[in-house]
């Protein structure tokens, strides 16, 4: 039998607020256990929730970049649970009506070799608050508790049940990502649990319009994780259908040791947590005007630089995906067009997806710290461009350049001196290299003018190696072709 897999994201999304959704209690990470807490966080008695107001203004940032309706007239429920870490006893969230209603989201990604673009629709992203943290080391086999997190402010960011495997999963987990740091909303940083996803698997036979029986895997905190989790859970949901089983809705959490899900707890049902509307906060009325205020406050949107991209660069759809992954990526690549001129975009956006990025990944580094300059870079694809120097010593010239970590701008033109590795565009120099290649190469020199026209490769080839590869590859062809054409 042939399965399809139905994948679902929710995203806890932690807002950058300075202080909690309903206290003022400051959200700062790696305070000492239990400093960052008010009345209000620990549920003492009497005490009141007050909506914080910046909180609010990031939800609707949010829905408005995805294009979501934002409700004007949203409410808070209590959602009843109880876990130590959560001394009220309850989380104030949003069910029947959340902030944002709605919207979607495109992503591109690598699907069996080929480039394709998605969009998942969102069925809402609601405010809420996180609870405390349960701590289970070092306390001499007891467990603390440590509220600095209880009331931090979060957007749950809901996917419709539209991706179709691991892949789209994660492409869309970091589009997700790439977005709400675009925005502001949220720092992005998944080991301080800024970015938390909970994935919601199920299989189904190919054909079945029926949704399967689905596992919720919890808090996971990386790309990679995701990725594992995912594909463990289908793993384990078809094998066991198949042995005769049957799918019992979960909740699971992901062993990344062991590479498997493993059961928490029976999956709860929302009649499980008793939502009621919260007495203690009134009904959240968002004025037209407001949306409109925040919404003049937006910086450009991905969607909408790509679109400029392609317009003024002539960038295909792919490089704009790309380019626009992250906000300091685009900004870094419009710099380096500004320095290099627009005629020079392609080849920019070739080396920030090529070279540059190859580097930073294996360096672990944000383009936004990147020891080269957008400046520097500049230069050195000017230099490319002038003939200076050939695309093969670039990329030599970009390492000196990355190890140098100079702030010169003209650390290009240095590297380039101190190692000679100007290219040889002069005639009378690429004259002399092409006569003895062509002396010492009649066998290829035979193959050409016999109508092998790839012969001429291995010819070029010699004379780069000849020039220590400083020759110009257009003159050496050139030439090349002129003598055997004689």
């Amino acid at each position: 039998m042939q399965w399809e897999v139905v994948i679902g994201l929710e995203n806890h999304v932690q807002l950058t607020t300075k202080s909690k959704i309903f206290s003022g209690a400051p959200t700062r990470y790696g305070a000492e256990p239990n400093t960052q807490t008010s009345p209000v966080d620990l549920a003492l008695p009497g005490v009141l929730p007050v909506m914080n107001k910046a909180a609010v203004e990031r939800a609707i940032r949010f829905g408005l970049a995805v294009g979501a309706t934002i409700a004007t007239h949203s409410v808070f429920a209590r959602k009843n649970y109880f876990y130590p870490d959560s001394p009220k006893g309850y989380q104030i969230s949003q069910f029947e009506d959340p902030v944002v209603q709605g919207g979607s989201l495109t992503f591109g990604f690598d699907q069996n070799g080929e480039f394709v673009t998605k969009t998942v629709n969102l069925t809402r992203a609601h405010l809420e608050e996180d609870a405390g943290k349960s701590l289970h080391e070092d306390y001499h086999g007891m467990t603390g508790i440590d509220l600095n997190r209880a009331g931090t402010p979060l957007l749950e960011i809901v996917s419709e049940p539209e991706m179709r495997s691991a892949a789209e999963a994660v492409a869309y987990a970091k589009a997700l990502h790439s977005l709400v740091v675009w925005l502001g909303v949220c720092d992005g940083n998944m080991q301080e649990g800024s970015f938390r996803c909970d994935v919601n698997v199920s299989v189904r036979p190919f054909g079945q319009t029926e949704l399967g029986t689905r596992c919720e895997i919890k808090n996971l905190n990386s790309f990679r994780f995701i990725e594992e989790a995912v594909n463990y859970e289908v793993r384990r949901q078809i094998g066991l259908i198949e042995d005769g089983g049957k799918v019992l809705q979960a909740t699971r959490l992901y062993d990344p040791d062991k590479k498997e899900t493993r059961s928490m707890r029976s999956k709860e049902d929302a009649q499980d947590y008793r939502y009621f509307p919260d007495p203690d906060l009134p009904p959240l009325v968002i004025a037209q005007q407001w949306i409109e205020r925040v919404k003049s406050e937006m910086p450009e949107l991905p969607d909408a630089m790509r679109a400029r991209f392609a317009k003024e660069y002539g960038l295909s759809e792919y490089d704009g995906l790309m380019l626009t992954q992250s906000q300091a990526m685009a900004v870094y690549f419009e710099a380096v067009a500004a320095k290099a001129g627009k005629d020079l975009a392609k080849t920019a956006a070739n080396w920030l997806m090529g070279d540059m990025a190859s580097i930073l990944n294996r360096e672990n580094v944000d383009i936004g710290a990147s020891p080269v300059s957008s400046s520097q870079l500049a230069l050195l694809l000017k230099r490319i461009a002038d003939g200076t120097i050939s695309n093969k010593l670039a990329k030599e010239v970009f390492a000196g350049m990355w190890d140098a970590r100079s702030e010169a701008e003209n650390i290009a033109d240095t590297i380039i001196e101190s190692k000679g590795l100007m290219q040889i565009s002069d005639s009378g120099a690429l004259e002399a290299i092409v006569d003895e290649v062509l002396a010492a190469n009649a066998k290829s020199v035979a193959q050409y003018r016999a109508g092998k026209d790839a012969a001429i490769n291995a010819l070029i080839g010699q004379a780069m190696k000849a020039s220590k590869g400083k020759a110009n590859p257009a003159q050496l062809t050139e030439l090349f072709k002129q003598k055997l054409a004689g």
